[in-house]
């Protein structure tokens, strides 16, 4: 039963229709693997199997009325612990929000549950989502399950483990300037930014609101496409979702036939990214050369400021966002506070951990009288500059390929104490949450140490099904995705 753990959602689904396997003994299997496994790799924080069992079995229960919700009806689904799922924590990686239960659901969740998932738990997170190696999370250090010595990167790096190490099929997680894509990455699975507005956010704790994004997770790019298929779509409860026509991601992924302008940014292979990385991703580019698309030579000049426009603008409304929790309604109340200002500085103090505090600082100073329009405003003018070179890139190319990280996985502990060298993970990845763009990662390649290396494709605004398809192909001519973690 445990091989199945590696198996396609698309294998999946079809052993359930034809009954070679119930949704109860798929979700037994998966719950098993996650005990046998999960004390090593630590992604999840919280297990509930009789929930899990419950749904499983109503799932049994339609397929044998014939009444199956959709391809993912009894196939199990983690959730980052930053999205709302009623009666489940919703710590978000926070000592402020140790207790707190969720009281409704997020859209997303929603959904989900609509299309008869299985949503087997709560999967950890660097704190409030800052981080990009999963460290900061205040309950436990996720591993990678390539080498348990690595960082699985962040913040969604339980959602990334948790799918490479066959502990669940499906995560979501969210990404405000990387955060779904670099732990794709450095775990070696495919992993999806949605343009901004695609699907909403009702129900996701903000970090940046203007920057978040939930998005999936899977092992491979046709069940990445089902899974969006599902989340996605117009939500009035959250007010800058859009719109929009939902195409069939999963039955476009064979449209490859006309040749696409790729576009490769000079600025991506700049200084700073890893020699290993650099060749996996110009095989990757050789390689659409080679099947007939045109490679096109394209200049982003705003990304070297992107980093700093980031930290800035992401900071600025964190500061804003995290000051609801007061230690007053339904955060930490200190037992040491006094009056009503000690149990606002300090129910803070012991809540939050250091990077948020540091965020916290970052953001009020920025937005402060004195330096609001120095910093905030005019990172602002700058994210404006950094979308247009993307609408003038793509007057030149139909899709942007990139790296997704400079680097492969890191080392825990190697860049934790060092916070600018630990920001810089994202140089790759912000850009195109500043810019709003759907953003892609699949695995190209590995290192001399076994790990993995990411590659990104960047799309127009709601033009996921082109970089779905494009990295579709280039995943059915190579085998990365059928090549596993030796954790056991």
């Amino acid at each position: 039963m445990e091989t199945l753990c590696f198996e396609s959602v698309e294998n999946l689904s079809q052993m359930l229709a034809e009954k070679a396997i119930s949704s109860v003994e798929l979700t037994e299997m998966f719950i098993g693997r996650i005990k046998n496994i999960d004390p090593k790799v630590q992604a999840f924080l919280y297990l509930d199997e009789e929930r899990s069992l419950r749904l499983a079995r109503a799932s049994d229960e339609r397929r044998a009325k014939g009444q199956t919700l959709s391809p993912i009806d009894g196939i199990a689904v983690g959730m980052k612990d930053l999205i709302a799922e009623e009666g489940q924590t919703l710590t978000c990686g926070s000592k402020i929000l140790e207790h707190y239960i969720s009281p409704y659901d997020a859209t997303v969740t929603q959904r989900l549950l609509g299309k008869g998932a299985v949503l087997l738990g709560r999967l950890n997170l660097d704190e409030f989502a800052m981080g990009s190696s999963t460290e900061t999370s205040a309950y436990q250090k996720t591993h990678n399950p390539w080498n348990l010595e690595y960082v699985p990167g962040g913040s969604s790096g339980g959602s990334a483990a948790a799918v490479c190490s066959g502990e669940v099929p499906l995560s979501l997680g969210s990404d405000t300037g990387g955060s779904i894509r670099q732990p794709a990455a450095c775990c070696g699975i495919a992993g999806l930014k949605p343009t901004y507005g695609l699907v909403s956010r009702y129900g996701l704790s903000a970090l940046a609101s203007s920057l978040d994004q939930i998005g999936p997770f899977a092992r491979n790019v046709a069940d990445l496409s089902m899974l969006l298929e599902i989340i996605a779509g117009h939500d009035e409860r959250d007010s800058t979702s859009c719109n929009v026509t939902i195409p069939p991601y999963r039955a476009l992924l064979k449209n490859t036939q006309q040749p696409r302008r790729i576009g490769v940014p000079r600025e991506y292979f700049s200084e700073g990214i890893d020699g290993e990385v650099r060749q996996a991703v110009f095989e990757a580019i050789e390689f659409f050369r080679a099947q007939g698309h045109r490679i096109v030579d394209i200049s982003l000049p705003h990304t070297p400021y992107a980093i700093p426009v980031y930290y800035v603008v992401m900071t600025a409304e964190a500061s804003s966002n995290l000051a609801r929790y007061d230690g007053i309604r339904y955060s930490h109340r200190s037992r040491e506070a006094t009056d009503a200002m000690d149990i606002y500085f300090k129910s803070r103090a012991e809540g939050f951990g250091s990077e948020v505090k540091r965020r916290i600082m970052l953001g009020t100073y920025v937005l402060s009288s004195d330096h609001h329009d120095a910093y905030y405003v005019r990172a602002q003018k700058v994210r404006t500059r950094i979308r247009e070179d993307f609408m003038k890139a793509f007057r030149e190319a139909d899709v942007i390929l990139a790296p997704t990280a400079p680097t492969t996985a890191f080392k825990f502990g190697e860049k934790l104490n060092d916070p600018l060298k630990m920001y810089m993970s994202d140089v790759c990845t912000v850009s195109t949450n500043l810019a709003g763009l759907p953003a892609l990662s699949i695995p190209c390649g590995f290192s001399k140490a076994k790990m993995p290396i990411g590659l990104q494709f960047i799309g127009k605004d709601f033009h996921e099904h082109e970089i779905l398809s494009i990295a579709y192909q280039f995943e059915k001519a190579h085998d990365f995705i059928h090549q596993f973690p030796p954790i056991n």
